[in-house]
């Protein structure tokens, strides 16, 4: 098979998609070679945990405002911050690969002001499901919320695609169903983790907000139901 001189070895990534890519490997890449006493000296063991403490999100912190009316600054700025910090090297591997995916199918779908809106949404209405709902004291950490949101959108879009051509729809859903699949399997052998809750409450976000934004998207939805 021959390839154009000119064509580019990869499909280009969006800008905005390599940006929130390049914050996730950048922060963790710093944190590793903390860990391994390449960069920081000593006190760079600790810089994982402190950023945590930081910028992570804790359920207890959010009933703590909803009880006082207090919302400080240091405290909000943690429903954006937690999609950055990662509990190890793979964890955020794993998150950078899926936003690179994700976000490129839904930026090109939708622009890349919107595909940026339904990240931080997700990762808001995730942080705040998770404070309500979640049981644990962990601290919830990681992109997978707001990547979610993605995967909501992308599975909008698909659905949409796979109506237009006949066939069905229910496809669409398939990919959301095998990584909550393979979440809840982790669970019963891991135990523990109540993050899914936050996941669960991104994908919700992302799906409905691309359902707004696409033109006609709601129209086509109450169709679809009145059938």
């Amino acid at each position: 098979m021959v390839h154009p001189i000119n064509e580019p070895p990869l499909n280009p990534v969006p800008p905005v998609v390599m940006a929130l890519c390049i914050v996730i490997v950048g922060v963790e890449a710093v944190f590793s070679l903390g860990t391994y006493g390449i960069v920081g000296g000593p006190t760079a063991l600790g810089w994982r945990l402190d950023s945590m403490e930081r910028f992570a999100f804790f359920a207890p912190v959010l009933q703590w405002m909803l009880e006082t009316g207090r919302l400080p600054p240091e405290h909000l700025v943690r429903f954006f911050s937690y999609p950055f910090v990662h509990a190890s090297f793979t964890h955020a591997a794993f998150a950078g690969v899926m936003l690179l995916a994700m976000g490129k199918m839904v930026a090109e779908a939708l622009g890349p002001v919107r595909m940026v809106a339904i990240f931080f949404a997700a990762a808001v209405v995730g942080a705040l499901a998770y404070g309500v709902l979640a049981t644990t004291q962990r601290p919830l950490i990681g992109a997978f919320p707001p990547v979610y949101g993605l995967i909501g959108g992308f599975t909008y879009l698909l659905w949409l695609r796979l109506g237009v051509a006949g066939e069905n729809q229910v496809r669409a859903f398939g990919l959301i169903g095998v990584l909550l699949g393979i979440q809840l399997l982790f669970g019963l052998i891991f135990g523990g983790a109540q993050d899914w809750i936050a996941d669960i409450a991104g994908f919700i976000t992302g799906f409905t907000l691309t359902l707004a934004m696409v033109p006609g998207g709601w129209a086509r939805l109450l169709a679809k139901l009145r059938r």
